[in-house]
């Protein structure tokens, strides 16, 4: 199964965000345990650097931010935004959230059956069906 992981996900574990870490954790451990092929996006890195460097109070140095990042970029398949799929979805006027958008557009090209996400709402015109963390958990969980 090949999955888009949302931004909001790796944020609610790279920042242990009550009541959303423990799903975060576990989609962190399936992938490790190579249960999915799990794609994360090059916009998805950079604003979690963005966010990370932003809240000192959880993380204290960009280094172990850097090293947090990377072992993300490791374990995950980076997808890279090309200049054509930022084009289109400035374009695509009918989606209102550009950043989600973008995110749609590498699960298109990465091939993904699903984008997991908690924010639902701004994929609900999406290509690729959007689900949130605990029903993704069920799914891998009934394999």
């Amino acid at each position: 199964m090949v999955v888009l992981i949302d931004t909001d996900v790796l944020m609610d574990y790279a920042q242990k965000r009550a009541p959303f870490y423990e799903n975060a954790a576990k989609i962190i451990e399936y992938k490790y345990r190579h249960r999915f092929i799990g794609i994360i996006t090059t916009q998805c890195v950079a604003n979690m650097f963005y966010l990370l460097n932003k809240d000192k109070k959880k993380i204290n140095y960009p280094e172990d931010i850097r090293n947090s990042l990377l072992g993300l970029c490791y374990l995950f398949r980076v997808s890279e935004i090309e200049g054509g799929m930022t084009i289109k979805a400035l374009d695509e006027r009918q989606y209102t959230d550009f950043e989600d958008r973008l995110q749609m557009l590498c699960a298109i090209k990465e091939n993904a059956e699903f984008v997991v996400t908690r924010n639902l709402k701004d994929y609900t015109e999406s290509e690729i069906k959007a689900i949130p963390p605990e029903e993704f958990l069920r799914l891998i969980e009934s394999e």
